[in-house]
């Protein structure tokens, strides 16, 4: 039986804590910052988790995590 695939691109964005939830870096804070406000740009910092009806998605890209 061959070895099941990780989509690299999800490798790349998502992480899966010991709890079992999926963690995923914040959007909109790569370029076109100047016209963003300061709080703003401050509420995108961190890290948040992905959204409770997407995890099974992320599950099935990352087989192994």
């Amino acid at each position: 039986m061959p070895k099941m695939k990780t989509k690299s691109g999800a490798a790349k964005r998502f992480r899966v804590r010991a709890g079992g939830t999926v963690k995923r870096g914040q959007a909109f804070k790569r370029h076109i910052l100047t016209k963003k406000t300061s709080k703003v740009k401050r509420q995108l910092r961190g890290i948040s988790n992905v959204a409770a009806c997407d995890v099974d998605m992320v599950r099935a890209m990352l087989p192994y995590a």
